[in-house]
């Protein structure tokens, strides 16, 4: 099968084509810049990478470039995403650059004839279980969830904010788009990824790694990720970036699919993530304090839907800490 993964110098989409390149199929993927070994690189130097793998010039604010690398693909991995804007084009900010890309992408399947299903990397920043006016959370978080846009919340600042406009606006209008008569045959699937950890090829890996682990740390920026995500969430959502690959593989290889999917396998607060390190590494020195009033939370997180469709994750949340506390020591300590 051909596919094409847009955004395939980054943490996810570089996972995931290592997976879909293992398992035989044709990858088109996207960079911004083909002449950057440090991005590029990464991917060419993947398994079976010389003989399936095929690279295209892509940007999110040049959204016609897609259509080269969508043309001839069965399949459409969406996972680029602006983090931050990129100002004198004609776009005034993210989200519409984000809009308006995902919009051309999902014309390009449509016209371009081949591409039956659009698998759009969303994220749980979209699915907050917030009430619609502010006075607190909701009892679950699950598909249902949507992220209200007009409240300042606390650890917030214009970079994660512009974030979660970029990612919820986005994967709602796909998700319109998926359900209009212009779509066609198209399935739009989206796919609400958790806070993402494991260690991959990719550098970036790092990053998640550090806001998992950011309690035990000096990195004042990525705890207050943690606790932002907490405040948008309730509760940190975990996931394994192995489990995130798998479940947009799953995605493809099913007869039928669409909607919105929550792709996470752990509900935790901080104070709960803290826990689990004093118990199982007690060498470890908290630097960062959780928050007692987050694990008193009585939220619930579901994330059923794509489990009943046959999916099976293979991390829980001790293993995802385990795994996010040896790729630190890693790469910080040894």
């Amino acid at each position: 099968m051909a596919v094409c993964v847009t955004g395939g110098s980054g943490y996810v989409a570089s996972s995931l084509i290592k997976k879909l390149l293992l398992k035989g199929h044709i990858v088109h993927a996207t960079v911004r810049n083909l002449d950057d070994e440090s991005k590029a690189g990464i991917l060419k130097r993947l398994p079976n990478a010389t003989t399936n793998l095929v690279l295209f010039k892509a940007d999110i604010y040049e959204p016609h470039q897609f259509e080269a690398a969508i043309r001839g693909c069965h399949i459409v991995f969406h996972v680029a995403t602006p983090l931050h804007h990129t100002h004198g084009t004609q776009y005034i900010n993210s989200t519409e650059a984000s809009v308006m890309a995902a919009k051309k992408i999902a014309k390009f399947c449509v016209e371009l004839g081949t591409v039956r299903r659009l698998i759009y990397t969303a994220s749980t920043v979209s699915m907050s279980p917030m009430k619609d006016d502010g006075s607190g959370f909701k009892d679950f978080l699950d598909e249902t969830c949507w992220t209200p846009l007009n409240f300042s919340r606390p650890f917030s600042n214009s970079t994660f904010e512009a974030y979660v406009d970029s990612k919820t606006v986005t994967e709602k209008e796909l998700l319109k788009f998926g359900e209009s008569e212009e779509s066609g045959n198209l399935e739009v699937v989206t796919l609400a990824c958790g806070l993402i950890a494991g260690n991959t090829v990719h550098p970036s890996s790092n990053a998640s790694t550090i806001i998992t682990f950011s309690q035990f740390t000096d990195e004042s920026e990525a705890f207050n990720i943690l606790r932002y995500l907490e405040e948008i969430d309730g509760k940190v959502p975990l996931v394994h970036i192995d489990d995130v690959c798998d479940a947009h593989i799953f995605c493809m290889e099913q007869s039928s699919i669409h909607g919105r999917f929550l792709c996470a396998t752990s509900f935790l607060s901080s104070s709960d993530i803290a826990n689990y390190y004093r118990l199982h590494h007690p060498q470890l020195r908290q630097k960062q304090g959780e928050c007692d009033e987050v694990a008193n939370r009585n939220i619930k997180m579901n994330s059923k839907k794509l489990i009943e469709r046959g999916f099976i994750y293979k991390y829980d949340g001790d293993m995802i800490l385990d795994d996010a506390f040896h790729g630190y020591k890693k790469q910080f300590l040894d």
